[in-house]
């Protein structure tokens, strides 16, 4: 079955537990206004009682083409997201006492050959520090006709080094990739396996794993244009993972019940450091004034994109809500929230600050 043109505004909740002053309209209304397509879901605790944070806005906006639907049950590709998994996955075995932030990768990883294995800590790996070399940097890692080695280990990524560890952040794959072979010489599992053991079985889901290939998750367009297809495995642990965006939904609110990660642990893995743009582990944490709200809020924030597909994760734990968009087309602006303007922070405005609620 295809989904068709209209979009689908729908509470997921039982009317009775529903609270009445959801923005429902005003929620519909900032979507609509930006022509958005893809999948937004949200889910808050209203009610101090209630323990399970169901979802309770879900808004579905596909194009009206019939070939730009897809069959229902494809997931969507959560991209970077999985870097926000793999910091997890870290943090529990910090908390096992099996790795130290702030050691070497060649303490855990000593087959590891880069020059910086040595100096390059864990954290530096998190925070986007450990001067590797970066996959963007070589368009041909992520084709089908690379030859050389994507091993995290021995490859690319073990490759000669763009600088020093512990500088200013910059932006790179391979440091998720190498934390996925660390998290494997750790425990003996694999990434992927590791999530599905430690994050995605106890927690329930269905539809999660690892890219097994583009089939298994819905595409994207830009300009219009059905996007190239692309070899998703390539990503590894720095943007493998696929599933539902009630998945995610369901991490964050695991994250926020203390269900994944202690309260050291989580504090720790949230630590925006504003020296470093707000970057914290794996994710940027940081606080905003957003439009209706007396004081600030804290967000946190994970990105990413494959493709065409773009996906926004955030966490505002004092709201106790968290919300997921994934859009399917390129260009679309999910703005930056911080700058106090844009898609993205007109959607939380709506969301945790309807109507002036403080």
């Amino acid at each position: 079955m295809i989904r068709t043109l209209a979009a689908v505004l729908a509470l997921s909740l039982p009317a009775a537990a529903a609270a009445k002053d959801f923005p429902i309209d005003e929620m519909g209304a900032v979507i609509r206004a930006t022509k958005f397509e893809g999948d937004i879901v949200i889910s808050d605790s209203t009610d101090p009682a209630r323990d399970d944070y169901p979802a309770r806005f879900s808004w579905t906006g596909l194009l009206p083409e019939p070939d730009r639907g897809w069959p229902d049950g494809l997931t969507w590709r959560w991209a970077s997201v999985t870097k926000q998994v793999i910091a997890i996955l870290v943090m529990k075995q910090v908390e096992a006492g099996t790795i130290d932030l702030d050691k070497p990768v060649a303490t855990y990883l000593p087959a590891f050959r880069s020059a910086n294995a040595g100096t390059a800590t864990i954290r530096n790996l998190l925070q986007h520090r450990a001067g590797l070399p970066n996959p963007a940097d070589a368009p041909e890692f992520y084709r089908t006709d690379f030859t050389g080695s994507r091993d995290p280990v021995t490859g690319f990524c073990a490759g000669p080094v763009a600088g020093a560890p512990g500088g200013d952040w910059a932006y790179n794959n391979c440091d998720y990739m190498v934390l996925g072979a660390v998290l494997e010489a750790v425990t003996g599992v694999s990434w992927d396996k590791l999530f599905m053991r430690d994050i995605a079985g106890p927690l329930g889901f269905e539809f999660a794993g690892a890219y097994p290939g583009e089939q298994f998750t819905r595409w994207g367009f830009i300009a219009g244009k059905r996007e190239e297809e692309v070899d998703l495995s390539t990503y590894g642990a720095s943007a493998g993972l696929y599933g539902e965006p009630d998945d995610i939904i369901v991490i964050d609110n695991a994250l926020m019940r203390g269900q994944l990660l202690g309260p050291e642990a989580l504090a720790e893995m949230w630590k925006g450091d504003p020296a470093l743009g707000y970057m914290a582990l794996g994710q940027w944490v940081f606080e905003v004034r957003l439009k209706g709200c007396a004081e600030p809020v804290k967000i946190v924030e994970r990105r990413g994109d494959v493709g065409a597909v773009q996906v926004r994760n955030f966490i505002l734990p004092d709201k106790q809500m968290a919300v997921v968009a994934f859009a399917q087309e390129k260009p679309f602006d999910f703005g930056e929230v911080w700058q106090g303007s844009g898609f993205s922070y007109d959607l939380l405005s709506a969301a945790a600050c309807p109507q002036g609620t403080p």
